[in-house]
């Protein structure tokens, strides 16, 4: 009985080992569809950059920065929005599926010069 014990003990961790690998090979697959991170700071009274250009159906994570303020980001034709608040990283996905040119803006009073912050989003077919 000792050594049937051993064996399937042995045999254990090369069937750990087995699975691991497939879980190891299958991260990498996802890995390759990942979505593009495009980083965005704002600050008083802009966005950088302010243009973006993606392709239609394209899977983004827009990333923001605010240095300064509680700034708001506002995508009113594509219902995104998103309050940036200074020093925590905020995450949006986007995965546009009309082409066109898309307004952002600050939807959160910053001050004088509040009305210049915003951008585009072009999206080609």
């Amino acid at each position: 009985m000792q050594m049937s014990k051993r064996r399937f003990m042995m045999g254990v961790p090369l069937a750990l080992g087995a699975a691991a690998g497939s879980v190891l090979l299958a991260g990498t697959a996802a890995a390759k569809t990942k979505e593009r991170v495009i980083k965005i700071e704002a600050r008083k009274f802009r966005y950088e950059p302010n243009l973006i250009e993606l392709k239609k159906g394209e899977a983004v994570v827009l990333e923001f920065t605010s240095i300064d303020f509680t700034h708001g980001f506002s995508v009113p034709d594509m219902k995104v929005r998103a309050d940036l608040v200074p020093g925590q990283p905020v995450r949006v996905k986007l995965q546009p599926d009309t082409a066109g040119q898309f307004t952002f803006l600050c939807d959160n009073f910053c001050g004088s010069g509040h009305e210049e912050m915003n951008g585009t989003i072009i999206v080609k077919g």
